[in-house]
This record gives structure tokens, sequence and C-alpha cells, in this order.
């Protein structure tokens, strides 16, 4: 109900013609203790509503009241676009109009859709496409969901007009299947959160096209790489798109790929293989901290192994290593650690067996170690690597200034008694 501000008439007289634009009106006459009057005489006329606005094809209205002033809207179904106003209003005046034509609902050339349902018809549907288009309709939902479409119409000039579906967009998405002709197309999976449908028609015959419904799907999930030995998996979430990387513990080495991503497609799988942490023969370490381990531990190590490893540090500053595991075969299984870069650099110490080693220390920024195994008995070792600041240096020089004079002088006098023994035999 339209409510105005109301009139109020006295006297004698006669009120100008009156137009009420609601379908009610109320009148309230009042009269006082004194003078009396011949009264009124009024009539009235009902004005016309406006006429009854039809539903468009394809779509619904929504109202059902059409006097002056009421507002009536137009929704169109699935699968076609609104052309016109959305709201029409019925106009006061001498003859009860609407400010607007009723809309229409029209099937277009394209569009882009989010909902995870929906419907995607040919331009014109359901009557005959038109000639030359070149349409493209974008289905874009979130990562990890793809789309299940039916086809409920299909009809087109075989070859010539076709409708391609293709996974990704229109300019490098792959082509997941083209139809063409009058045959009803199975229902088709998309794997992707992204779908695009390209159609085509050329210059001569039109047919009435497709009806296509489409519903979303969850995708699966990757398989999940943990747990991963003798190193960590960063990030957890293993679905469609998602990205995850690798990372080996202290002396292990990544082999494989360090990222790897969910991949689209009806079975979930990594775009590369899970890589693996491995403990190599051999190796280069140039972190200020670091482990040695022997190789494929934590297995045994295998026969016939010469490994070699390079330990650099910047200059200035020395290295100190200690075994805190090692249980190799005594004697034939052995490492060696050379005060430099290569094995013609001074031999600071062999090492074998299974009991508890003293750390070596040395001056100098490289260190070389080799370990070597025969064809019997295995076994393992870990060492550990640290960096000695420069302060710690010069006293380490001292000590070991004098462990190798102390070795020198012992190796002299052995030889000078060795030689006066031979003399005085």
């Amino acid at each position: 109900m339209h409510c105005t501000c109301p009139h109020v008439f006295g006297s004698t007289t006669i009120p100008q013609l009156l137009n009420s634009t609601s379908n009610n009106l109320y009148l309230t006459f009042q009269s006082d203790i004194s003078v009396s009057a011949a009264g009124f005489h009024l009539e009235y006329t009902g004005l016309d509503s406006c006429p009854e606005p039809l539903p468009p094809s394809n779509g619904q209205k929504v109202g059902d009241r059409y006097t002056v002033g009421d507002m009536v809207s137009f929704q169109c179904d699935q699968g076609f676009s609104l052309q016109g106003n959305a709201y029409i209003t019925c106009m006061p005046g001498p003859v009860r109009r609407w400010n607007y034509p009723v809309p229409l609902c029209l099937a277009q050339c394209g569009g882009s859709m989010t909902d995870f349902s929906g419907v995607i018809l040919s331009p014109g549907f359901p009557g005959n496409y038109q000639s030359s288009l070149d349409c493209s309709w974008r289905v874009q939902l979130p990562i990890g969901f793809g789309i299940h479409m039916q086809f409920l119409n299909f009809s087109t000039e075989p070859v010539h007009d076709y409708l391609e579906v293709r996974s990704g967009n229109l300019e490098t998405g792959t082509v997941i299947d083209r139809f063409s002709g009058p045959v009803v197309p199975s229902s088709l999976f998309s794997t992707t959160h992204e779908t695009t449908l390209f159609f085509h028609s050329d210059y001569s015959q039109n047919k009435h096209g497709f009806h296509i419904v489409y519903q979303a799907y969850e995708l699966q999930r990757c398989p999940d790489p943990r747990p991963f030995r003798n190193g960590i998996v960063i990030g957890q979430d293993y679905s469609v798109g998602m990205t995850i990387s690798f990372e080996c513990l202290p002396g292990y080495t990544l082999l494989g790929e360090p990222s790897l991503t969910c991949l689209h497609g009806v079975s979930r799988n990594w775009n590369h293989p899970i890589p693996r942490c491995e403990a190599l023969c051999g190796g280069n370490v140039t972190s200020m901290n670091g482990t040695i381990y022997s190789p494929g531990h934590p297995a045994e190590y295998p026969h016939f192994q010469d490994c070699l490893w390079t330990v650099r540090v910047p200059p200035g500053y020395g290295i100190y290593i200690n075994f805190s595991v090692i249980n190799t075969e005594a004697i034939y299984d052995y490492i060696t650690v050379w005060d430099g870069p290569d094995q013609a650099s001074p031999q600071i110490g062999q090492f074998s067996g299974n009991s508890v080693q003293e750390g070596v220390s040395t001056t100098a920024n490289q260190i070389l170690i080799k370990f070597h195994s025969d064809f019997s008995t295995s076994g393992f070792f870990k060492i550990h690597i640290h960096t000695l600041p420069p302060t710690l240096l010069p006293t380490l020089s001292l000590s070991l200034t004098h462990t190798y004079l102390s070795a020198h002088i012992h190796c002299c006098r052995f030889q000078y008694l060795f030689s006066l023994q031979q003399h005085t035999s």
C-alpha cells in the first residue's frame, strides 16, 4: 500500500480532480456542533493497473502486483543471459505503463563461470546458432576441483562446426576432445580447475547446437611422500596444483628433483618421482660445520669402495674432525686424512677398527678424506666436521709444530741408534 499526505477540503469551494496512485482510498468526514450544510456529492472511477508483463522465454517473472509504483523483476534460466532491465516499475499517469519493456533471455556466444554447477548453451539455443562464430566459455573453479560435463543436446554441421573442450585456458590448454555432427557425446570429465570450451561455426549450415550441464567434483590428492628417509618434507598440502619441497639431513645428498607439484589428471601423481636422500661415496663439504657418513648409511657400506671427500672452509680458518661412530674391518677397511687438498699433502692420520678415535685438527683450510673397503667385512662410520676460528689457530699451530718436531726427533734418534748398532757389530 502506498501512503501519501491527506488532502483536507472545507467551505463551499469544489475541489479539483484528484488522482490516487494506490489501489486503496480512504475518505473521512467530520462535522462539529454548529452550522450544518448541504454536504457533498462525490463520484470516483478506478484507474487501470499496468498490463500484466509476460515472463520472458527461458526466464521467470518475480512479482504479481501491477498498480502504480509496483515493481516486477525478471530472472533467466541457467545458461541464458538477461538482455534489458532486470526491474520494471508501473508508472503513474492517465495511461498505465511500465517504465521499461520486458527484457529478453538469450544464450550468448561465450562467457565466464565460477559456480560449482552450471549450464552452457550454444548461441541462440534452442534456436539455431549463427554462422561464422568463434565462442569460448571458461569455467574457473578453486584449485583441487574438476568438472563433470553431460551433453543433453548436440547437433552441429559435421566436421565444419565443432566444439572443443580444453584442459586449461584457450591459448595454452590441452585439447581433451573435439565434437561435431549429430551424435550426442558421452559425459566427460575435466581434471583441471580451469576448463575452456571453444565453439566454431563456418559460413554454411546452422544447427540447434548444444545444451551442456556441468557439476564440480573434488579431485583426489597426490600420494603422501612420507616417511621421507634421511630428510624432511616441506609442505603438507598434497592437493592438485600444490607444490612441496624436500631437504636432506646433514651428511646426505638429495638425488632427484627438490620440488614436486601435484598434477592434474584422472589419476593423481607428482610431476616427478619422489627424490631420495643418500649417503654417497665421496663429495665436497663447504659448510662451516658438516657430517660425513659411510656410503649407504645407515646401512653397512659396500665392498670395494674408494671414496674421496674434499673439505674446504674459508681462508684463515682451520678444521677439526672427530669420529662419533666408527666400526670398520680393522686394518683392511680404513679412513685416511691428509692435511691439504690432495694425497700429496702431509698425512694427518689413518683410522680403522671400532675403537674410540681421538679427533684431529689442522690449521689448513682444506683437508682430504679417503675411505677404502676391501672385499670382506662391512661396517659404518660417522664423521663430524667443525670449523676452527682464526683465534684458535696460533695455539693449535704451536701444538701441531711440537707434535711434528717430537715425531721428527724420535725418528732421527731411532735411525741414529740403529746405525750405531750396525757399526758396533
